[in-house]
């Protein structure tokens, strides 16, 4: 179960790979962010990014397609309940933790057995 919302020990060879990508796909981030939100599936967007194909959310953008580091996969937060994976007792917490959807991506690192919740702030237009 997770229970970290932004691990500050995020290890530097992990934010280097991703803000890497993040560059590259931010502005398809944010408007798939939107799109989630102005549709009323969720307040909650999340996008899970893996190196590896797994199971959480549906991809949106592959690595290999668009030359990235990491896959990047769409979801919100009622598959992270459903799944177990963020438990009923921590959602005000999360939902506490979670940050402004218009300014900041809502990543989940899945490397491994290393997982955590990142806050990346979209780049200014």
């Amino acid at each position: 179960m997770i229970s970290d919302f932004n691990d500050p020990e995020l290890s530097g060879k992990y934010l280097g790979t991703i803000t890497k990508d993040f560059v590259k796909v931010s502005d398809i981030l944010k408007e798939a962010s939107y799109q989630v939100r102005s549709r009323k599936f969720s307040d909650f967007p999340i996008f899970p990014i893996s190196k590896e194909v797994q199971p959480i959310g549906k991809l949106l953008l592959g690595k290999v397609e668009k030359d990235l580091d990491w896959n990047y996969f769409i979801t919100y937060l009622d598959e992270f309940i459903q799944r177990k994976l963020i438990a009923e007792e921590l959602l005000d917490e999360f939902k506490a933790a979670y940050k402004d959807p218009d300014e900041f991506c809502c990543l989940f690192v899945m490397d491994g057995v290393f997982t955590s919740f990142v806050y990346i702030p979209y780049p200014e237009d």
